[in-house]
């Protein structure tokens, strides 16, 4: 937990003031025991009344007092706790934000998500109690040994004894509960993980009747939680029982060797009654100690698990001093890209060069894995190249901070992505200033007016989390209507028809055509059919450019190309008669 301290510095002055507050507490039940003994040695036993009703009001008063430094010390435990965590919880949200894709694959969904929540929950909750209760109980169980050995030095060895059985009792919990914390974190990450497969899953598990293989695997996850989590409850079960006999026994021995010197004249009935009080709020006091101590550890974790996101560094970063574009135009250049996948042992990209130019159409096709998403990927800094450079109006990316970059690109990633909310807000959520007006516009020029305008609140109409009451064709033009919307200079679109029929597909195209005119568009598809009018057709094979041109250039030239296009469309289609692709196909092929 030390390495989250420096986050604790807005509330220092809220703590000193809790610390005020935690010696008035303390201070008031250590007072309490001395009245009472006041009370039944001047009063009660040398019957003087006016001694008792003194004494009396004093320790209501002194009651009153401590009840209220107690709610104030429970308030603003309970407000710094609070905030703490809820600041910790932005920082890890905000880094994460910041974290390119290499630092995603680092943690895995599940465990930010657990670490943003479960983990915080359980630095929060033992915060509290360190606040509420571990500062007050060292104070109260040393003060109250002092005041205690001031009434009695004779029996002081009573309480030494139990203070050591104590110790004992929670040395030898730590040696077993420790070690189990750590599991514990993991296996709630493991049953995260399970659960969100299963959810978002739900359909590929039913069409494949794995419904029980999926229940065996939630079962086992759930089984093992659970195994550890017993453990140590069964820990902290061990342990209260334990310290109330040592609490039990104490008493017991107070009065017995407290009732000899009573009877001796060594000590008086009052003294005897505040020392048992003394040796209670000692016991107690340890008690508190040790079961804060138990949720330390386990603390400790989540506050490590916490600390190691917010420690990590993004491996992409703004400049210190950002480059200023003189002409905005949008005009992409890639000079000798190459890129290697971190931990890769080869790189998916080797010497990519092109320049794609505002007004023109620019396509990616190639075989699986070819790495055509890789070079879109790599334009809006999702990573970053590992030699050569990328420039956008001649200045490098590099040399641009993220949101600017970001903010003159519209992307349309591979899979449609949707947030909860109305259809409307999906569209704006790149341009929030966009009138209903523009986004009317954008939703028909991506074709999703069509099945917006059947249904009954049309851009109203809610969107469930992650689009699933809707279909993958759907998401896909909502997603272009977004990036349209936004109106910027550079249009990626990372297979962003393959949802689509022909028709929808040719007519999308069609209105694209139009809204991108001045515009650098950037497409990648598998189909040959969605690329065949662009202005550059870049053809990739194992992160190589082995073809570049327009369409029929390419059918004439690039073996990887024509493969490509015979496989998927028929000679008319293509615009070429079975014997001129006969002519173009080489002998080794026709064997």
């Amino acid at each position: 937990m030390l390495k989250l301290l420096k986050y604790f510095r807005p509330y220092l002055w809220v703590f000193l003031l809790l610390l005020g507050l935690i010696y008035v507490q303390v201070y008031a039940n250590l007072a309490l025991p001395d009245y009472m003994a006041r009370i039944v040695n001047e009063g009660i036993v040398a019957k003087n009344n006016a001694n008792i009703w003194h004494n009396g009001y004093l320790m209501l008063a002194v009651s009153l007092l401590g009840g209220v430094a107690a709610v104030g010390v429970s308030f603003i435990a309970s407000k710094i706790a609070t905030g703490y965590s809820k600041n910790i919880r932005e920082r890890v949200f905000k880094k994460v934000e910041n974290f390119s894709l290499t630092e995603f694959n680092k943690f895995s969904t599940a465990s930010l998500i657990t670490r943003s929540t479960n983990d915080v929950q359980q630095i929060q909750f033992v915060l509290i109690m360190i606040l509420r209760l571990a500062l007050s109980a060292p104070i109260t169980g040393v003060w109250a040994i002092y005041k205690a050995y001031h009434i009695a030095p004779s029996m002081t060895w009573i309480m030494g004894t139990a203070v050591g059985l104590l110790i004992a009792v929670i040395f030898v919990l730590f040696t077993f509960a420790i070690p189990k914390f750590k599991i514990l974190q993991n296996l709630v990450d493991k049953l995260n993980l399970v659960t969100r497969q299963n959810l978002t899953g739900l359909r590929v598990i039913r069409a494949f009747n794995n419904e029980k293989r999926e229940q065996a695997n939630f079962e086992k996850a759930n089984v093992d939680l659970t195994a550890v989590n017993l453990f140590v409850n069964r820990m902290m079960v061990i342990m209260q029982p334990v310290m109330l006999l040592i609490l039990n026994v104490t008493t017991i021995a107070i009065v017995w060797i407290g009732a000899h010197l009573i009877n001796t004249g060594a000590l008086q009935i009052g003294d005897m009654i505040a020392y048992m009080q003394y040796a209670m709020q000692v016991i107690i006091a340890f008690l508190l100690i040790s079961i804060v101590f138990i949720m330390v550890p386990r603390a400790s974790v989540a506050a490590d698990r916490v600390a190691e996101v917010l420690e990590t560094e993004p491996t992409i970063n703004d400049p210190k001093e950002p480059a200023e574009v003189v002409k905005k135009t949008g005009e992409v250049e890639f000079k000798d890209v190459v890129f290697t996948y971190p931990g890769a042992e080869a790189p998916v990209l080797i010497d990519i060069t092109f320049t794609a130019k505002p007004g023109l159409t620019t396509a990616f096709i190639g075989s699986t894995g070819s790495g055509k998403s890789t070079i879109v990927n790599l334009i809006p800094r999702f990573y970053d190249v590992s030699a050569g450079s990328i420039l956008i109006d001649g200045v490098d990316i590099r040399e641009s901070t993220q949101e600017e970059l970001r903010r003159r690109i519209g992307y349309v990633p591979q899979k449609g992505v949707l947030f909860s909310g109305t259809i409307k807000s999906n569209i704006k959520y790149g341009a929030p200033e966009a009138t209903d007006q523009e986004v009317e516009r954008a939703a028909k020029i991506s074709q999703a007016e069509e099945f917006i305008d059947t249904l009954e609140d049309k851009y109203d109409s809610p969107i469930a989390q992650g689009g699933a009451n809707v279909s993958g064709g759907q998401k896909q033009r909502l997603s272009i209507a977004r990036a349209i919307v936004k109106k910027p200079e550079i249009y990626i679109f990372d297979d962003s028809f393959s949802a689509l029929d022909f028709r929808t597909d040719a007519k999308l195209r069609e209105a694209l055509k139009a809204e991108t005119q001045q515009r650098t568009t950037l497409i990648v598809a598998q189909r040959v059919s969605t690329i065949m009018d662009a202005d550059n057709i870049i053809v990739l094979n194992e992160g190589r450019i082995v073809g570049m041109g327009r369409h029929h250039d390419l059918l004439e030239t690039c073996q990887v190309y024509r493969e490509i296009a015979t496989s998927q469309l028929s000679a008319e289609e293509l615009g070429l008669d079975e014997e001129t692709i006969q002519e173009l196909t080489p002998a080794e092929e026709k064997a």
